[in-house]
């Protein structure tokens, strides 16, 4: 397996030159002169480290990670649940600051963390053989940034984004999604087939540490995902992409991107779920859980990952932080909590008068070895191109059957819960037998493929994506949460609002992106590839 932990002070240094101020400590070699960095010295790997660190999550605690992939997008999906009472999401209530929040603001979130410095990047590399490798990787790193924030948002500033420094373009125009995956596609095509393994070295790489191969792998299964996002907007495109990358893409677990983070740098590199679900910030630690929609699943089908991904007993009250070391495992016991409820003593409503409470450290959270503070971030896996490939090979009969695409990624997304921590592990042998008993069946083969799909970005804790492809896919079929006040008519919601304050900053493009949504620029609006 590997290890790709943070060079904690290329980390501190990088950070130093982004806020303007300076550090010297053990880095002498890297950071001996800053000031002296120019267009003809800096290293751009340095950016790059910032732009993939900064996708995890804002190094401002968590700023959009607790906001966006948990409050809102985990419980929407009912991966967790939780009787927190801002925790609008698991209510489909709005909260304008909180579905702004990857997006982000002139401090914190998606544009001013990842998309600057990796347009800094590709900017600076154009062109220029020392970097061509690292110039390669940053595009198709800036077309994983630039896919989720227009699969949450829809229209957004792209061609013109991060270049206020290049073009003097400060109010940057909203790009259609449909000419953005136009773009996106494109760009990681290019990139992708441009990589050389015997260029240059891209040092600043916290994922594959400049693995040239893995990285073509990566671009490849990106283009798959990419591809098919567009299955229900623009069907020939997304399959006359997905054959071309037949027989690239990830090959096995050793494949999974992922940043493994590092405590010694605080929250700058602490992993950035555990900093909300360990509740650094509030009682997450002890009142969000796993879903009952969630644990039922894993429970009625005897899933070996129920036995590894829940516990119950972790923490035995709200007064403390401090986990419990003798939780429990055992699958019998493990009990999702039911969403859409809160402690308002409103029948029907508070979880205490539910059928299923006792108490709520009966109910199921993550395992202590998910949400590690040094733990990791996951960002596209083998288990992942697997099911792609499955659908893909079913909906149009490319890459082979689906079955075996279909097994293959349901054994890779059980096995590689061990990436997390060792004690998560679950053999090959005892994922083959699930597997084989368990097997992919033709006539309703896209609700199976979609369902393990959305249990498999549960566990990776990566609720962005289990949002993104059911809202694609329509699978599993999830029984909306209807609550007092909520926002969506008691529709689980399609898309983030635009923020309020692009409104004021960039009005008139914003303003027109607003008005040509389907749906209007709320939470039951839709973008592009969402059709309905």
């Amino acid at each position: 397996m590997k290890t790709n932990k943070f060079n904690i002070y290329i980390l501190v240094a990088l950070v130093g030159i982004l806020m303007g101020t300076s550090c010297t400590k053990d880095f002498k070699e890297i950071n001996t002169n800053p000031v002296a960095y120019g267009p003809t010295s800096f290293d751009p790997n340095f950016l790059l480290t910032s732009a993939q660190l900064n996708y995890t999550g804002s190094i401002d605690f968590a700023y959009d990670t607790w906001r966006g992939n948990l409050i809102y997008a985990s419980t929407m999906m009912q991966g967790f649940s939780t009787v927190v009472s801002y925790w609008a999401g698991d209510k489909y209530l709005l909260n304008e600051g909180y579905t702004a929040a990857y997006w982000g603001t002139s401090a914190v979130g998606a544009y001013i963390e990842q998309v600057r410095p990796v347009v800094d990047v590709v900017e600076f590399t154009r062109g220029n053989a020392k970097y061509a490798n690292v110039h390669q990787v940053a595009r198709i790193w800036r077309a994983v940034i630039m896919s989720r924030i227009t699969d949450l948002y829809g229209d957004i500033p792209y061609s013109e984004a991060g270049q206020g420094y290049y073009k003097s373009s400060f109010t940057p125009k909203y790009d259609s999604q449909q000419a953005i995956y136009t773009d996106l596609l494109k760009e990681v095509e290019e990139a992708t087939n441009a990589l050389n393994a015997s260029g240059d070295k891209v040092t600043g790489d916290v994922i594959f540490l400049g693995n040239i191969d893995k990285w073509k792998r990566f671009g490849n299964t990106l283009l798959l995902r990419l591809a098919m996002r567009l299955t229900k907007v623009d069907e020939n495109t997304a399959k006359a992409y997905a054959q071309k990358v037949v027989g690239k893409t990830m090959i096995n677990n050793d494949d999974n991107a992922f940043v493994t983070h590092d405590v010694s740098g605080s929250r700058v590199t602490q992993n950035r779920n555990s900093q909300v679900l360990q509740g650094d910030g509030g009682q997450e630690n002890y009142y969000t859980k796993w879903s009952k929609t969630f644990i039922d699943l894993l429970k009625g089908a005897n899933d070996p990952r129920l036995g590894k991904v829940a516990v119950t007993q972790l923490y035995l009250t709200d007064g403390t932080k401090l986990q419990n070391p003798a939780y429990i495992t055992n699958p019998a016991v493990q009990k999702g909590m039911p969403n859409g409820k809160d402690l308002s003593g409103q029948a029907g409503r508070d979880i205490r008068q539910d059928a299923s409470f006792t108490t709520f450290a009966d109910y199921s959270s993550p395992n202590p070895g998910m949400i590690k503070k040094n733990g990791i971030t996951f960002i596209l896996t083998y288990a992942e191109s697997e099911f792609l490939l499955a659908e893909a090979a079913q909906r149009w009969g490319i890459a082979g059957t689906p079955a075996p695409h279909y097994k293959e990624g349901l054994k890779a997304a059980i096995t590689f819960l061990g990436q997390y921590d060792a004690t998560l592990a679950i053999t090959e042998g005892v994922a083959e037998t699930f597997a084989t008993a368990n097997p992919y069946n033709a006539v309703n083969g896209l609700q199976m493929i979609n369902t393990q799909y959305w249990l498999h970005t549960n566990t990776m804790l990566d609720f962005y994506e289990t949002w993104c492809n059911w809202r694609r896919s329509g699978f599993p079929v999830l029984t909306p949460v209807v609550y007092p006040g909520n926002a969506t008519n008691g529709t689980i919601p399609r898309r983030f609002p635009y923020p309020v304050e692009e409104a004021v900053k960039n009005g008139a493009n914003q303003q027109a992106a607003a008005a040509i949504i389907p749906g209007g620029d709320k939470l039951t609006g839709r973008v592009w590839w969402d059709k309905q």
